[in-house]
């Protein structure tokens, strides 16, 4: 990451807001920004597949839930904070990962820019991707700043998203029994 541009970019945003830069309380903060971005957007340059690629060999597994995982992410649109839980599931064909890589799978594709549909279905194909398994299912549930802060101002309202492959596409009864998990 540029730190440079990032500092010089929150020291335009404050006078553009009309701030003044030398007041005191604000000296620091252009580079406590520059500072944050790199922990708050460092899944840009990461590979949440590298996560993935470390497997078990396990068999007679039907099903495996990880869920209230939660994360951080920055709204794309507004660059304003949204937050919440993920639930993952999947099916595994022999293979299984490590309990934490899929906590870490989703920290990776909330250290970006993102929106929360997009962050849903990058979860999902590259559990499918690197897994391989018979199926996967992953549910987002996240309050966004952008809605609770601006705009329509509604605090405590929740967006759902989630997303089905292989397996759970077209069988309800998985997916009702993820979601009955889940609970």
């Amino acid at each position: 990451m540029d730190q440079r541009k990032i500092e010089e970019g929150v020291k335009l945003l404050l006078e553009g807001i009309g701030e003044d830069v030398n007041r005191e309380g604000l000296l620091e903060t252009p580079e406590r920004i520059a500072k944050m971005c790199e922990e708050i957007f460092g899944g840009l340059k990461a590979d949440a597949g590298e996560h993935l690629v470390r497997t078990f060999t396990a068999t007679n597994n039907e099903l495996i839930v990880e869920k209230e995982i939660p994360f951080y992410s920055v709204c794309e649109h507004h660059l304003l904070p949204f937050y919440g839980k993920a639930h993952i599931g999947y099916i595994p064909d022999g293979k299984v990962v490590g309990l934490s890589k899929l906590a870490r799978t989703v920290e990776v594709y909330a250290k970006r820019p993102q929106i929360q549909e997009q962050m849903t279905a990058q979860i999902a194909d590259d559990i499918m991707k690197y897994l391989n398994p018979k199926g996967v299912i992953v549910v987002l549930e996240a309050e966004h700043m952008c809605m609770t802060m601006r705009g329509v101002r509604k605090p405590g309202a929740k967006t759902t998203t989630f997303v089905t492959r292989g397996d759970f596409e077209q069988n309800q009864e998985l997916k009702n029994t993820f979601f009955q998990l889940i609970k």
